[in-house]
């Protein structure tokens, strides 16, 4: 029984000393000029992926905009329609700040599964080691040699597309770099004194692998996540564009889709621009704080720099 409380204690001083640490991180992280710029988008895009419907001046699907008794087909910003209209008198505007929310669901939700599917795999494989490790990284190969694209086409085209499946299509194709990384750190960490300690006293497997080994790789989770989470912003629209988005939502891929198909996409530029460059800002900045946090994660960035 001490040798349990002991071992809670310890685990309880690693928690809070790894909260510290989360602390330094940030403010590591928002020292460089980048990655306070990559924050500040993406403060902005989570604001807009909540409260982009209700600050929409019109419905991006049901209202069509008209003047003069006529309709607004592929009129350039200005007047009523400050970014200007689609071919079908629809204000551009209101689709992109509505078009916020799905792109946000699917990027974040589709990153963060996995980045935790990753992380889930690549700790069990890692501290397991023997046959499971074996058994992990085999399913790891075998969804590195399948084609993201072409696989995630196949899969929705035998079933209505919609933003929580687009999600789950990307978690469960991008958890393999993720686990790759990881478990290359555990098999690291595993081996430390303290780990060994730990199983010494008494410590079972799940708490030695949860309350000691996972906080000390939860740099690199967290960053892969992030990126993670810009890749499936990127697959998200890639597969809207080409028609696999979901078609009861208005997303900044499904604008391209729409330009595109309308033969509008090198003559409207306001109808092409709004929805690229928020995918191209969005997944920037990702990449922006990611690289900050890369270099907080592997001195050996900094010492280059230096």
């Amino acid at each position: 029984m001490s040798g349990y409380n002991i071992d809670t204690e310890t685990a309880r001083d690693r928690l809070s000393s790894e909260y510290d640490r989360a602390k330094r991180t940030m403010a590591f992280v928002l020292e460089d000029n980048g990655a306070k710029v990559g924050f500040t988008i993406l403060v902005a895009f989570g604001f807009l992926g909540v409260f982009g419907p209700y600050l929409a001046p019109f419905h991006p699907i049901e209202d069509t905009l008209r003047q003069g008794g006529s309709t607004m087909r592929l009129q350039s910003p200005g007047g009523k329609a400050l970014l200007g209209t689609t071919s079908y008198g629809k204000d551009i505007l209101s689709q992109f700040l509505v078009g916020a929310r799905p792109t946000l669901i699917v990027g974040l939700f589709g990153g963060v599964g996995a980045g935790v599917l990753g992380f889930l795999v690549g700790l069990t494989s890692g501290y397991s080691g023997g046959r499971v490790d074996e058994f992990l990284m085999r399913l790891t190969d075998l969804t590195f040699a399948l084609p993201f694209l072409p696989m995630a086409l196949v899969i929705l085209s035998f079933v209505t597309p919609n933003i929580w499946l687009i999600t789950a299509v990307l978690a469960v194709f991008l958890w393999k770099m993720p686990a790759r990384v990881i478990r290359s750190e555990v098999m690291t960490v595993k081996e430390r004194t303290f780990v060994k300690s730990a199983r010494a006293r008494g410590a079972g497997h799940m708490r030695t692998m949860f309350l000691h080994v996972a906080p000390n790789v939860l740099g690199i989770g967290f960053l892969y996540t992030a990126y993670a989470v810009g890749w499936s912003i990127v697959a998200g629209a890639s597969l809207a564009f080409l028609g696999f988005g979901d078609p009861t939502t208005t997303s900044w891929g499904r604008m391209l889709e729409q330009v595109f198909r309308s033969g509008s996409i090198r003559t409207a530029w306001w109808w092409v621009l709004p929805p690229a460059l928020g995918i191209g800002a969005v997944t920037t900045s990702v990449f922006l704080v990611g690289r900050a946090f890369e270099e907080l994660v592997n001195p050996d960035l900094q010492t280059e720099q230096e």
